[in-house]
């Protein structure tokens, strides 16, 4: 069967690619699982160093093309995608550099009379094979983050791309293998089959599942694996922010614009609720529509273009629809909303949704932030913390007191402060907590779960 990849903007036709059926997975997971068998074909570390840095080359010479790519299938506005480009090349390097400093441990011993006489310490092994299973909102750099760590690590890796974003996907991989690494250490799955990616994940040959996506795929799939697969899940939340009246308003609005609408706000920890301390809740409020509605939402492949696309249709049907839900619920609409095209919609900023609403308990995953006003920091928090979800945070206080109260209150995995939610670098950690993840990510995190410890211990005497 032939996948038609379109482009997110205009729903113009990119290209069609050949899918997998059932026969090839089984393929492609008898080749990986029999390298990884193989204990004399693994590649040692200054291979795997080699093969990273050659590849980390050859992306910088396709980092244009590369770009323009995830703008097309993605959506992603060109400039963004240029830093995204950037990210990835780094990410690559990054899981090189790790290997530098990635050892097992020494076990102390002689602490007691049996242990006395004895050496041990500890080496670290690729864990087995890895599914990486991938999203579309990063097309090139999430893959970076599954497939480098585990090159990186030693593990045989099959990744599943998103079927609107695969095109970035599949030429990372053959960049990989012009790097040098054989082809059964580093194989795609192409599929419109949902029962195969399950297969995929499931596996008893699957020694790791790395999955990014939807929290309810997610936790049915870490149901569903193997015993003894370790699996890591990254899925989203509904990421608060909070603007004390202390807060440097100069300072605030930019980095809660780019937080709310980087990527159409098609991000992870998008910021999407903004607590705003009421004797500066006006001030901000008009401060921020006025920076929204200069906002250029137009084709991402356009130079200047600050917001794209939603990836699909329904995506921007759905959002449309959460809009309409809170505004018939009482909240206000300050801007936007308008639909530009099938996918494109006009970032909108909503004031004071009801607590019930969709957009103030889920994942809106689109160009929304929605404001609410208080007067108490507790109150806040308290606002902030309610949702069964939760991930980054942020909270904006030239008051330091301020600052490091709402830092340890929030239920968060991690807080910024004078930052916005969206913000990362690629060697910190990254995960969510309770129903928004498991595990954590970030490269070098990455590689340690695609790992495991063996403890040698040898007599002295």
């Amino acid at each position: 069967m032939m996948l038609k990849v379109l482009q997110a903007y205009d729903r113009a036709l990119i290209t069609e690619i050949e899918t997998d059926d059932a026969s090839a997975l089984e393929r492609k997971l008898q080749a990986a699982d029999r390298v990884f068998k193989d204990r004399g074909s693994w590649l040692p570390p200054h291979a795997r160093v080699a093969i990273l840095r050659r590849l980390a080359g050859l992306m910088e010479a396709r980092r244009d093309p590369l770009a323009l790519q995830i703008a097309r299938e993605g959506g992603k506005p060109l400039p963004d995608a240029i830093v995204e480009t950037t990210r990835a090349i780094d990410g690559v390097h990054n899981a090189a550099d790790e290997l530098r400093n990635f050892a097992g441990r020494e076990i102390p011993m002689g602490l007691t009379a049996a242990s006395e006489g004895r050496w041990a310490f500890t080496t670290r092994e690729p864990i087995g094979v890895v599914a990486a299973i991938s999203a579309f909102n990063h097309p090139l750099n999430l893959i970076v983050h599954q497939v480098a760590p585990a090159i990186a690590a030693g593990c045989p890796v099959i990744v599943k791309p998103a079927l609107t974003t695969p095109l970035s996907c599949l030429e990372f991989v053959a960049l990989v293998h012009e790097a040098g690494l054989p082809e059964a250490w580093c194989q795609t799955l192409i599929t419109e089959d949902n029962q195969l990616a399950e297969k995929l994940a499931t596996d008893p040959r699957i020694a790791f599942l790395s999955f990014i996506g939807s929290a309810k795929v997610g936790w049915s799939l870490r149901s569903k694996v193997a015993p003894g697969t370790r699996v890591a899940l990254e899925h989203g939340g509904a990421a608060p922010a909070i603007v004390d009246r202390s807060a440097d308003l100069e300072k605030v609005i930019e980095p809660i614009v780019k937080g709310g609408f980087y990527h159409a706000g098609q991000v992870c920890v998008s910021t999407q609720r903004l607590f705003v301390h009421a004797d500066i809740a006006d001030d901000v409020t008009q401060r921020l529509v006025a920076r929204v509605e200069r906002l250029r939402t137009a084709d991402p492949v356009l130079k200047d273009t600050e917001v794209g696309p939603l990836i699909l249709p329904r995506e921007a049907d759905r959002v449309t629809d959460w809009i309409e839900e809170a505004v018939a619920g009482g909240a206000r609409l300050a801007i936007g909303a308008a639909r530009l095209s099938e996918t494109t919609l006009q970032p909108a900023v909503l004031l004071d949704p009801a607590p019930d609403a969709k957009i103030s308990t889920m994942e809106v995953f689109g160009p929304v932030i929605a404001v609410y006003s208080y007067n108490d920091l507790n109150e806040a928090i308290a606002q902030a913390n309610s949702l069964p979800t939760a991930f980054q945070a942020s909270v904006f206080a030239q008051d330091i007191d301020v600052a490091m109260r709402a830092a340890h209150h929030l239920d968060a995995s991690a807080v910024m402060i004078n930052e916005p939610t969206a913000f990362r670098t690629d060697w910190m950690p990254f995960a969510g907590r309770k129903q928004s993840g498991y595990g954590t990510g970030g490269i070098p995190y990455t590689m340690r779960d695609m790992t495991q410890e063996k403890m040698i211990l040898m007599r002295r005497e």
